[in-house]
């Protein structure tokens, strides 16, 4: 597929160019302008990308907009050209210090300003967290995901002990990634030494409505911790979160800080909220299918080579729902029965439609910027 800027071709025009098809393609393109317009309609003017992170938020608004099931067929044809077809990242998330949060997230109940039904533990032991990596590893999984309820990294025991975590998983030849809240440009240095290949910092939202949904820290501070993350090579991991009650146009926002970084995030998580008893979102509606597969749709076209990760809220997704998902360009899914403190689907669900929809594992560091990979591995 070429990267032009001609607009997509109709049904009707692709059929006139076939021997002997002119006929049936003016009919076919007669009724397809009869029910939608003459062509092409604005919207397939939408080109196969370059790699770009000089998006207007205007363009990003137009992607946005595109009716559903044209932006899903654009985003499946980019996905195509940058990805292999079916092949889907496996990955696990473990908590390895849980609750008591000294940040406000409103979505989260590891935030100790809220009464929820998860309790603060410590860290834990190499060899529980090295158990479960292998666990994940006979699973299925090729990125394993440690993360801390912290407000940032502390320097001390603490850090020494994820340190050693970092070296340990990373020795299994699993792509390792860590969450444990803002990082000093010294961590992130530590970390990318012991073996860290990947770090998740979400923006969670739009900067007009961070503020609306955490007040202990700001954007920039979350923009920071990312720069810190890129200066050491580190591959990021950024994405947000739909359903808290912010606007499209936040939505939109997001979108745009992400794709106009000074390179692309590597994975693009897109989370649904999942409302906790306890925390202020605690009544939020669930978020629909589609509003997911729209979000992915256009992360997958404006960042095409990402790797889009359909995250929290996939438990409450039906497999045709999930399928969607997939159609519009994820290519990333958490495996294992939960996700930090939160459900998450079934090992033997995943299987199952793994081998109905005829998905299979990516392999580990596969097209890593080699600059990312740690010492001792190999990019796929």
């Amino acid at each position: 597929m070429c990267r032009c800027s001609k607009p997509w071709p109709t049904l009707g025009l692709l059929m006139s160019r076939l021997p002997e098809g002119a006929q049936l393609g003016a009919r076919v393109q007669a009724w397809e302008e009869a029910c939608l317009g003459p062509f092409p309609p604005k919207w397939h003017y939408i080109a196969m990308p370059n790699i770009r992170t000089d998006w207007t938020r205007d363009e990003v608004r137009r992607l946005y907009d595109t009716p559903l099931m044209e932006l899903i067929f654009q985003a499946a044809s980019v996905h195509r050209e940058y990805h292999e077809t079916g092949e889907v990242q496996v990955c696990t998330l473990l908590s390895i210090k849980t609750g008591g949060c000294p940040e406000n997230c409103s979505y989260c109940p590891q935030s100790a300003h809220y009464h929820t039904p998860v309790e603060a533990t410590d860290l834990l032991s190499t060899e529980e967290v090295l158990d479960a990596a292998r666990q994940a590893m006979e699973s299925g999984s090729t990125r394993f995901c440690m993360g801390a309820a912290w407000r940032c990294a502390r320097d001390g025991e603490d850090f020494d002990h994820v340190l050693g975590l970092v070296r340990g998983v990373a020795d299994m030849g699993l792509e390792v990634c860590c969450t444990l809240g803002m990082l000093t440009d010294d961590q992130a240095r530590k970390l990318k030494e012991a073996g860290l290949y990947a770090y998740n910092h979400n923006l969670d939202s739009s900067e007009a409505f961070y503020d609306r949904i955490i007040s202990t820290r700001t954007y920039e501070d979350r923009l920071e911790t990312l720069g810190h993350v890129r200066d050491n090579n580190i591959s990021v991991c950024c994405g947000g979160i739909l359903g808290m009650g912010e606007t499209h146009d936040d939505r939109v926002d997001l979108l745009h800080t992400l794709a106009t970084q000074p390179t692309h995030p590597e994975s693009v998580p897109i989370n649904a909220l999942i409302a906790v008893e306890g925390t202020p979102l605690a009544s939020q509606p669930r978020v629909p299918a589609w509003e997911m597969a729209r979000m992915i749709a256009t992360a997958r076209i404006s960042m095409p080579r990402a790797m889009v990760r359909l995250s929290a809220g996939r438990v409450d997704m039906s497999l045709e729902e999930q399928a969607l998902c997939f159609m519009a360009g994820a290519n990333s899914i958490f495996m294992g029965e939960t996700l930090l403190t939160t459900g998450n689907n079934e090992l033997d669900d995943d299987r199952r439609m793994f081998d109905i929809l005829g998905l299979k594992p990516r392999t580990a560091y596969k097209n890593a910027a080699q600059e990312h990979v740690p010492a001792g591995a190999t990019a796929g």
